[in-house]
């Protein structure tokens, strides 16, 4: 299944265009970006915001200490850093302050013990913050389309409820990549976010049982199986918890409460995809990491890891462009990215804009317009996308055969660690390890 050499050619001058591309914003980077006296930010000092939610949601339901307190110590961390990292790209202070003297107020009153506050709301007064493309009532909703800029929304997304259900409480909403294509968050309505541990480098873009209603843009039909929803948690002991909430009634297919013992598991590992020539070579310091925790699940826990090779995963890429050409059950074409920046109204050329972005003029970040641009040659027709579609059933298949029901597959979810603001554009393809993840086919299989 080795790629046309006309296929190669044309990978290659994508390659080197977005190579171009990638130079010169890393010169307007250096020349025009913003500018810090420091690469990174200042150590934490308030003890509170160094536990996890659990903790918290614990010590608010024991009274030890004020949810009040809790929020107004995040409030003044946000305040603090977030001018260097531009995570939180709108706030929502004065509604969580009143939140939280609600909730401070309802335990004063003592009507419910501590196992029946916990029952209810397992996150009573703990922070979060909601990714801006879902809906969080009264807040924008633009997913960093300039054409969305004035979009707010009248209620809040099924998991943005859920977990306001469940007692949290929300103190913004956060920045992302535009329409939540790209692995850098970057739009032409906040600008980009800037990874805490070294401002110089991104914080990544875009992240089965969740659901993804109250979204934008939504995924429907089989481009549904891309778009997986879930929590980013500080801790682990937080997620689990929080998928409880966000899943909903879909946590009956799950069975998260059942007890495991890390011995008796079989873990399995691959430390690259095989060697696809779209995608960078996985960092030295990423295998050395995975090798580390394979060491650490052999000889401290005493659990069976063995090293495998699933040669299907080097066509990541290409599974992920089958899956996102693959009509509905309506047997209806996927909604064209074109369509979506135009927010199905004024129609978008993306010649023109790419002339435009070039004199500084388009409202379009580079990535949109590159994928508007090869949409349609990306786009496979119905031979590709049914070859395509049998190697991911056999690539399936495999897995399951693998894994059965004790099996743990540890693999890399991208093949560099962070990287610098505009790098991405240079290495356009190595989304796909991402991608493969993110299909709910085969990402149940994949951590």
């Amino acid at each position: 299944m080795a790629p046309s050499f006309t296929a190669r050619i044309q990978l290659f001058l994508l390659r080197a265009l977005g190579f171009l591309i990638g130079l010169v914003g890393r010169a307007a980077l250096v020349l025009g970006g913003p500018k810090f006296a420091s690469k990174t930010l200042r150590p934490v000092t308030e003890p509170l915001l160094l536990l996890s939610g659990m903790q918290l949601a614990r010590l608010i339901r024991q009274r030890k200490v004020k949810c009040i307190d809790v929020v107004q110590a995040y409030i003044n961390r946000i305040k603090d850093v977030n001018p260097m990292i531009n995570g939180i790209v709108k706030y929502r202070f004065e509604e969580a302050m009143k939140e939280a003297h609600a909730v401070d107020q309802k335990l004063a009153e003592k009507q419910e013990d501590e196992a029946t506050l916990e029952n209810k709301w397992p996150f009573l007064g703990v922070p979060l913050t909601v990714k801006e493309a879902f809906q969080l009532q009264g807040m924008p909703n633009s997913s960093g389309l300039m054409n969305r800029r004035d979009a707010i929304a009248k209620t809040d997304a099924t998991v943005v409820a859920l977990q306001k259900g469940a007692g949290a409480i929300p103190l913004g909403i956060t920045n992302c990549s535009e329409l939540c294509m790209w692995y850098e968050s970057s739009n032409k309505i906040y600008g980009w976010s800037n990874n805490p541990y070294d401002l110089q480098h991104i914080v990544g873009g875009s992240s089965g049982v969740v659901p993804n209603k109250g979204q934008f843009p939504l995924a429907v039909g089989a481009q549904e199986l891309f778009l997986s929803t879930g929590p980013i948690c500080r801790y682990a002991e937080d997620l689990a918890p929080m998928l409880k909430v966000m899943a909903g009634p879909g946590i009956k297919r799950l069975k998260l409460d059942t007890k495991v013992h890390l011995k008796d598991l079989k873990c399995y590992w691959m430390e690259h995809d095989g060697g696809s020539f779209l995608m960078s070579k996985v960092d030295q310091d990423l295998i050395m990491t995975q090798k580390k925790v394979v060491v650490h699940l052999e000889t401290i826990l005493g659990a069976s890891v063995q090293h495998v090779k699933l040669k299907k995963m080097k066509y990541s890429f290409q599974l992920w462009i089958a899956m996102m050409s693959a009509k509905g059950h309506d047997g209806k074409e996927p909604v064209k990215f074109v369509d979506l920046l135009g927010d199905h109204g004024k129609h978008v050329s993306p010649l023109w804009e790419l002339i435009k972005w070039c004199l500084g003029l388009s409202v379009y970040t580079i990535p949109s317009i590159g994928l508007a641009l090869l949409e349609e040659k990306l786009r496979y027709s119905n031979e590709k996308y049914q070859k395509f579609k049998a190697v991911e059933e056999s690539l399936r298949k495999e897995l399951v055969d693998m894994l059965g029901d004790d099996g743990v597959f540890l693999y890399p979810s991208h093949p560099t660690v962070a990287p610098k603001h505009h790098v991405p554009l240079t290495r356009p393809f190595n989304f796909a390890y991402t991608g493969v993840c993110t299909q709910r086919s085969l990402g149940p299989f994949i951590s």
